[in-house]
């Protein structure tokens, strides 16, 4: 079914954000600032000039103070983002080799983010809140947060916000190391793409999720699952952007000096979402998207400042 982008004025984006530690320069120190996939993400589309709300949980420390105080400078609405007594974010530290790919060492697994739906009484608030958003986004990384238990309360409500007209957009953003078990892995992705309107995988991570061997391949399994608009980042490669429409493949934009690849995923998805948000097309979103991405991996760090 073709989505209907009128009036989808505002999103609500699911996540959890942490304080981030990379490289101040050649010497091995550290620089502190904060990131998380779908923070990432809130971040530039409240550049593209979008109406953001971000939906998390923090503590009440300084570090989550200071946070929440950046976000709101940047645009974004934290009226949902839960405070917890005594408790402090995650914390990652990123390490960059010589091309510019990154890996993640993480300190998360008391971050209150993970408890943002244990409590039923506290879920259904959020989610009578989150009912009056035309459009909700979460990845991956959001879904590996969180407990069997809320993980079921997330999939009811997103079937009950669908019903009433609601937008899900996902990305599977799938890190293996956050899954240990790949059965159950499959088994909740499944079950959210089917409650997923507008899915942004990246095919690398899909080929380890579902051993899915191309991008044909993999739209006609997310279109089986319900999907209707479908946008398969490759990287260097650019993106395949299929629709009920049209397929269309976009070329990426070429990047001489690559230094950090943090981040680029997620700016690629704020490019198209903010992009389809404001009535530009499948293939104008997806140039928006190679846009802000090439300007992402040629700085440092997950939020940086792009044109």
């Amino acid at each position: 079914m073709t989505i209907n982008w009128q009036g989808v004025d505002r999103i609500a984006v699911i996540g959890e954000c942490m304080l981030e530690l990379s490289a101040a320069g050649d010497n091995g120190l550290k620089q502190l600032a904060y990131g998380g996939d779908t923070l990432n993400t809130s971040m530039y589309m409240a550049k593209a000039g979008c109406k953001v709300d971000y939906v998390s949980a923090l503590g009440d420390d300084p570090h989550s103070a200071m946070m929440i105080d950046a976000w709101q400078r940047a645009g974004i609405n934290c009226q949902l983002v839960v405070r917890k007594p005594g408790r402090l974010p995650g914390l990652y530290m990123i390490e960059t080799d010589q091309h510019g790919e990154r890996s993640f060492y993480y300190w998360r697994d008391q971050a209150p983010a993970r408890e943002l739906f244990d409590n039923a009484d506290e879920a259904d608030g959020l989610f009578a809140a989150l009912l009056n958003f035309p459009l909700l986004y979460l990845s991956g990384v959001t879904l590996s947060l969180y407990s069997a238990t809320a993980l079921k309360r997330l999939l009811s409500f997103l079937s009950r916000y669908r019903a009433a007209g609601g937008l899900v957009a996902f990305d599977s953003n799938f890190r293996p190391q956050r899954w240990p078990d790949l059965n159950d892995a499959q088994q909740i992705f499944c079950d959210v793409y089917r409650q997923t309107d507008i899915a942004l995988p990246t095919l690398d991570d899909e080929q380890l999720l579902f051993s899915v061997v191309n991008s044909e391949q993999l739209a006609a399994q997310l279109a089986a699952f319900g999907v209707s608009e479908i946008v398969i980042k490759r990287g260097a490669k650019g993106c395949d952007c299929y629709t009920d429409d049209e397929h269309c493949w976009q070329p990426a934009i070429s990047v001489a000096n690559i230094v950090d690849t943090t981040g680029a995923g997620d700016s690629f998805n704020a490019g198209y979402l903010s992009a389809r948000m404001q009535g530009l097309s499948v293939a104008q979103a997806a140039q928006r998207g190679h846009h802000y991405a090439s300007q992402v991996v040629g700085q440092c760090g997950a939020i940086v400042d792009i044109d």
